[in-house]
């Protein structure tokens, strides 16, 4: 006869199975995420795939809260999980319990990067004030990449088509690889030690992996600290590294570099002569406003030297000089005039005129001039003056006339 179970006893069985697989107590599990879901408990829900067939797994909140996941998990993302694979008996499904989630290759190399390129950033290494200007001309140009590959025949191909006089020092450095680091470092310290103008620090494109070595802290503190300006070139356009964030300036392509920094002769020698003709212009036409204004400052130097002033001074006191002494002489005949009128004047008025009229001048003993008989006493000596003398005589009488 045969047997029969039940539904939870087969799971039972099933899960008892499991539980006693040594392989499935611990084991760690590699795919792709897929169907992701954080749901409000803190247990995390999702499916690892890969081109063969999918599994179920589940993190619980303790496991995550202890460390087990250290990033957030997004759909498509390559991870490692590992735990346990066992049964869930009600459902009668297996599913990979995850005690520790970790990214897997270019993931893992990701998470890396980020937490670098933050760490970097806090202490400000990628700040724009610590980034030095590409000079414009440049003579040596020093270059860090492999001696093979395209990315130098793109530099030394471009840079001499744009000057061919352009001095290029390549240092071949490893740039994949354990010891890729370290060579990139010592590149960028000799060719700055060599004086360089500008040094361009790069390779071709290729995976994450190919390009960490330029995502290597030694590699940023070395280009940060490095005196001379430094272009970036690593990869293609999409490809960012640590050292494009670090760099003076970044280049999407090595070739691109070299575009930056190295001048263009043909133009750069066009310019000469077109600011050589400017100036010429200016020159010129400086020269000759310059010139007008000579012409002008020596007209206006005669009208105000002082030569010109004292013989302008000159005439003009000859002709002042000729004005006073026509008003002197004219002041003199009118003085003259005047005096003749008056001695006329003073003429009719004078005592020996009248003398020479018959008139006489009297005066007392004391010189004052007798002009009434009041004055008189008889017996006062008196003298009478006429025209040729005086005649000395005595009052004895005084005769009052009437004249009315």
């Amino acid at each position: 006869m045969r047997s029969e179970y039940t539904v939870t006893q087969v799971n039972a069985y099933i899960k008892n199975m499991f539980t006693q697989d040594f392989l499935l107590k611990s084991i760690t599990v590699k795919g792709e995420i897929s169907n992701c879901r954080y749901h409000p408990s803190g247990h995390i829900y999702f499916t690892m795939k890969d081109s063969g067939g999918a599994i179920s797994c589940v993190m619980f909140r303790g496991d995550r809260d202890r460390g087990g996941l250290k990033f957030q998990m997004k759909e498509g993302q390559q991870v490692k999980v590992s735990g346990t694979v066992d049964v869930y008996e009600r459902d009668g499904k297996y599913q990979l319990y995850a005690r520790r989630i970790e990214l897997d290759g270019e993931g893992a190399l990701f998470e890396k990067f980020e937490e670098l390129k933050k760490r970097l950033a806090e202490s400000g290494m990628f700040a724009d004030e610590y980034k030095q200007p590409i000079p414009t001309y440049i003579k040596t140009l020093g270059v860090v990449t492999a001696s093979t590959g395209a990315a130098v025949r793109d530099i030394i191909n471009v840079a001499t088509r744009r000057n061919p006089h352009i001095q290029i020092i390549l240092y071949p450095a490893i740039v994949q690889g354990d010891q890729a680091a370290e060579s990139i470092v010592r590149g960028i310290e000799t060719l700055s030690e060599m004086q360089t103008d500008v040094i361009i620090v790069g390779r071709g494109g290729g995976s994450i992996e190919d390009l960490w070595a330029f995502n290597e802290e030694i590699v940023a503190e070395a280009i940060f600290n490095c005196p001379v300006p430094i272009i970036s070139a690593v990869g293609h356009e999409t490809d960012t590294t640590i050292a494009d964030y670090v760099a003076d300036r970044r280049a999407p392509t090595p070739s691109a570099a070299a575009e930056i920094a190295v001048f263009e002769y043909r133009r750069f020698v066009q310019d000469l002569e077109d600011y050589s003709y400017t100036l010429q212009k200016s020159m010129n036409r400086i020269i000759g406003t310059l010139k007008l204004k000579e012409t002008k400052y020596a007209d206006n130097l005669r009208h105000l030297s002082p030569m010109g002033r004292v013989k302008e001074k000159l005439l003009r006191m000859d002709k002042l000089q000729d004005t006073i002494q026509a008003l002197m002489d004219r002041k003199i005949i009118e003085a003259k005039n005047r005096f003749a009128v008056d001695t006329q004047k003073l003429k009719g008025l004078s005592p020996l005129e009248r003398l020479l009229g018959g008139y006489s001048f009297t005066t007392d003993e004391n010189g004052k001039n007798v002009r009434s008989i009041e004055q008189v006493k008889k017996g006062d000596e008196l003298s009478v003056y006429v025209t040729d003398g005086v005649i000395k005589a005595k009052a004895t009488e005084t005769v009052h006339i009437d004249r009315k």
